[in-house]
């Protein structure tokens, strides 16, 4: 069968059977295996391997790092020290430390109401605070606005507004002396049982109905969508 009647009995297109035709075996098609690249540290592993045989693992990735930069090694330091964690034994009884955690991590144990954290989480929570007294007064600050938004407390935003901005800290204070240009509003946002949500999902909506038409359909067509919705 020629790669045309392939294709059409495969239901495929020409090029993918064309460069299943090509390929010595069916395996290197397979999606996730990716062909093995050469590096700039492979001329430097069997000093790295000999080094740490030598100092029986003693010695640090940055060491390693510097004795062959000087040898003439031009790459990155996380290229030495990605490969060293995958290719180099580890000493007997040696323990990985636990990796650290990642900022989407401790965003989330500072920003979600502590109810909601397990144990677990409010372990880390706490040591994370305990490391950085700035993170924790940004936490604290966090937490009390999002009281103030939950519970419509917004008498007590200018107390907030001043605390955050002593405080000095990027992003927080910032964003406490934005709040003064549009105050009253900020207030009554924040006071009221009133909310702008239904007018954003409508704004949304119509956004969405003219990402589907665009380059489609012409503004009468578009019109009609938007009303039919509605």
């Amino acid at each position: 069968m020629g790669l045309r009647h392939i294709a059409r009995h495969l239901g495929w297109g020409r090029n993918t059977v064309q460069r299943y035709a090509r390929a010595a075996r069916w395996q290197d098609m397979v999606k996730g295996r990716k062909r093995q690249l050469p590096s700039k540290l492979d001329p430097f592993k069997p000093y790295l391997e000999q080094r740490w045989a030598e100092t029986d693992g003693k010695v640090t990735i940055l060491d390693l790092y510097r004795e062959i930069t000087a040898r003439g090694f031009r790459g990155h330091y996380s290229t030495v020290r990605d490969w060293a964690r995958r290719g180099l034994p580890r000493p007997e009884g040696f323990t990985p430390a636990p990796p650290p955690p990642s900022v989407r991590q401790v965003t989330g144990w500072l920003t979600r109401h502590p109810a909601t954290l397990t144990e677990e989480e409010k372990l880390h929570r706490k040591v994370v605070l305990d490391h950085c007294p700035e993170r924790a007064s940004a936490a604290e600050l966090t937490s009390s606005f999002a009281e103030m938004l939950t519970t419509l407390g917004g008498t007590r935003l200018p107390g907030w507004i001043a605390e955050a901005t002593d405080a000095n800290l990027p992003g927080i204070s910032s964003f406490a002396l934005g709040l003064h240009s549009d105050f009253d509003a900020v207030t009554a946002g924040l006071t009221t049982d009133w909310n702008s949500g239904p007018v954003e999902g409508a704004v949304n909506r119509i956004k969405m109905l003219k990402r589907q038409m665009f380059g489609r359909a012409g503004f009468a067509l578009l019109r009609k969508r938007v009303l039919l919705a509605s």
